[in-house]
């Protein structure tokens, strides 16, 4: 069964660390929530932001992972999966 666009298939939260989901060095060790979502082709993203925003922030204006090692930290998965992953 296929996803439709939109839909949120993986969430889970990681601290703001080099060892957890990293993105800035001003608020090391405060957790990040992130969210998985299938998009409109046959592509998918994670979108993550701050633990007090709530998920429809999130969705709407959460900031795009961009690296690799911080994908599948996230989402573990094979090169052909990573392939489809809209940057």
């Amino acid at each position: 069964m296929k996803l439709p666009a939109g839909e949120v298939f993986a969430r889970g939260e990681l601290q703001n660390s080099e060892g957890g989901l990293y993105m800035t060095d001003k608020t090391k060790g405060r957790m990040l929530k992130w969210f998985a979502m299938k998009g409109k082709a046959d592509d998918w993203c994670i979108y993550c932001g701050w633990e007090c925003y709530s998920n429809w922030w999130f969705l709407r204006h959460g900031d795009k992972v961009t690296h690799k090692i911080h994908i599948n930290r996230c989402v573990p998965c094979d090169d052909e999966v990573f392939t489809r992953y809209r940057y």
